[in-house]
């Protein structure tokens, strides 16, 4: 992140202005007027406040919402309608005229409200996580954009972790945390033994899980337990545990830990072998990128997306913050191309699965619908796309 926008409206700026600049961990102020201020928090993060009136308020909420890309989209069609879109409001240009950046010249049409700012250019209103000059400004002005996601449209969770592997939770605690949240359902998917830096399980201590997970069962009133594993994907393609173990599992996500680093080709080729396979429900965070920390793995993802189409497999959007893989951009195409996705929280603790919430950020800005998203299912039509391969 590297800044910190705070838009304000009121009438009277000044003592909006000190209350901003007496926040006690600001290690220096670097500007202050009566409607600007810009200053540096003791961890350096600098945060700058803007103050306008009551009437400019949607017309500064866009200009500062939206990516450069898509304001100049908006403003060029303003100017194709002889009119001047900045952040004070909408203006009509007089012939021959310039409106000054306050607007003291024309005449003000809008800009109290964003709806206002889209409606003087013939567009519906666009949901700031769309706005990046992607094809929302096409889109608006045929009619309303997608009615996105949102966080209580997800029914359960279908990645994360026990005490059994890597997570601080027992399988007991994490459903019950889940139930709390509202969820129908939940998927214990811990690490297959391949995975042993985060104590991966063998097909014996699944077995022994397998008893616990039916005990936890019977201690939940009403919610569904899914006994599920996150298996490794070998770097042959195969799959890191046999046949006969995993149709054992209600399901099953693969994903790739190891062998990172490996050609482009070979990766691809490597995943649509496990992809084919029929135990595979889910393709876990597909590019296998940690933020400020990994790449992601070389990998042709539209034969990805297409192997994932032609199987039936869901790719997974991992809310985890370090994670949010798949990228918005990647998610926008997975959805062109009519893949099925999964938002999972990818949970080690029962505080993490509130990460959830990072997954439909950024699944907003990948134009997801509920309509997308497997684990927007009630358990009814979950297990019975769970069966699919078996009918």
């Amino acid at each position: 992140m590297g800044d910190i926008d705070i838009l304000a409206t009121c009438e009277h700026p000044p003592p909006l202005m000190q209350h901003f600049l007496a926040y006690p961990d600001v290690e220096h102020v670097e500007m202050a007027g009566t409607t600007r201020g810009t200053m540096v928090l003791r961890s350096g993060l600098q945060v700058d406040l803007r103050i306008v009136p009551h009437r400019s308020y949607g017309a500064a909420l866009h200009y500062f919402t939206g990516s450069k890309a898509h304001n100049v989209a908006v403003r060029k069609l303003g100017v194709e309608r002889g009119l001047r879109i900045n952040e004070y409001g909408v203006f009509r240009v007089p012939k021959g005229k310039k409106v000054d950046e306050l607007g003291k010249e024309g005449k003000r049409i809008g800009g109290e409200t964003e709806e206002e700012i889209f409606r003087a250019v013939g567009m519906a209103w666009v949901p700031p996580e769309l706005r990046e000059d992607h094809g929302e400004v096409q889109v608006a002005q045929q009619g309303p954009l997608p009615a996105l996601i949102s966080l209580d449209d997800i029914r359960g969770d279908l990645q994360m972790h026990s005490t059994w592997s890597d997570g601080s939770h027992t399988i007991e605690a994490m459903a019950r945390a889940c139930q709390q949240r509202g969820y129908a359902y939940c998927a214990m998917t811990d690490h297959s033994h391949s995975t042993r830096v985060a104590g991966g399980l063998d097909a014996q201590a699944f077995s022994k899980q397998w008893e616990e997970i039916a005990r936890v069962r019977q201690r939940l009133d009403g919610f569904v337990l899914l006994a599920g594993v996150e298996l490794d994907i070998l770097p042959d393609g195969s799959l890191d545990l046999p046949d006969d173990v995993l149709e054992h599992f209600d399901i099953v996500l693969v994903s790739v830990h190891s062998r990172l680093a490996m050609p482009k080709a070979q990766m691809t080729q490597r995943v649509l072998k496990a992809l084919s396979h029929p135990a595979v429900d889910i393709f876990a965070h597909p590019t296998g990128r940690q933020l400020h920390k990994r790449a992601p793995v070389e990998l042709d993802l539209e034969d990805v997306f297409h192997a994932a189409k032609k199987y039936d497999v869901a790719l997974e959007l991992d809310a985890q913050p370090q994670r949010l893989d798949l990228s918005h951009v990647h998610v926008q195409r997975a959805r062109e191309l009519g893949v099925k996705l999964v938002i999972d929280s990818d949970a080690h603790s029962t505080e993490q699965l509130r990460f959830m919430r990072y997954g439909i950020d950024q699944a907003r800005r990948g134009w997801l619908e509920r309509g997308h998203v497997v684990n927007t299912m009630s358990w009814a039509q979950l297990q019975k796309w769970l069966q699919r391969r078996c009918s």
